[in-house]
């Protein structure tokens, strides 16, 4: 069995050899979030971590961004019903056809959230993400909800996001 290296690494499923990244969700929206949304996409990138969101534009994109100019992987589940709506940062996109409700699928790809601004889309995801026991890591100044960590700065938000998983 693979073990999981410091950060997002590698980690073995029972007794497959196969090796899984960790895959963080990142969360939120806002155009005056993206700076702090492509630095945590880069701070995951840079710890093997696999990037999960929404694949779409503002800090979906950013985080994106991030990650692929750190060399890392990136999921973008999609609202719509087309490829083609992804962002260029996109590696795999997950077509679903079912708009909001993709937030369930965001949040549920992800062994943590980290979410930075946002609105009603992005509190979805928080509470799903929590209804699904993961750790969710809020940037401030962002949503002030009981129970759920904040962070004050990205790579904060990165730490706290891995702290339980490796």
């Amino acid at each position: 069995m693979l073990a999981i290296q410091k950060g997002c690494g590698i980690t073995g499923k029972g007794t497959s050899i196969a090796p899984v990244a960790i895959q963080v969700a990142v969360i939120g929206s806002g155009r005056e979030h993206e700076a702090r949304a492509e630095e945590v996409g880069r701070l995951l990138a840079e710890r093997g971590c696999t990037v999960v969101m929404g694949g779409l534009g503002e800090v979906m994109e950013a985080a994106a961004r991030g990650a692929k100019k750190a060399g890392g992987t990136t999921i973008g589940i999609l609202p719509g019903e087309s490829r083609a709506d992804a962002n260029e940062w996109i590696d795999h996109a997950v077509v679903t056809g079912i708009g909001h409700a993709r937030n369930l699928a965001v949040a549920a790809s992800g062994d943590a959230v980290i979410a930075v601004g946002g609105s009603w889309g992005t509190l979805t995801e928080i509470g799903f993400a929590a209804r699904l026991g993961r750790r969710v890591v809020v940037l401030e100044s962002g949503w002030e909800l009981e129970g759920v960590e904040k962070a004050a700065t990205p790579a904060e938000a990165v730490e706290a996001a891995l702290a339980d998983l490796g």
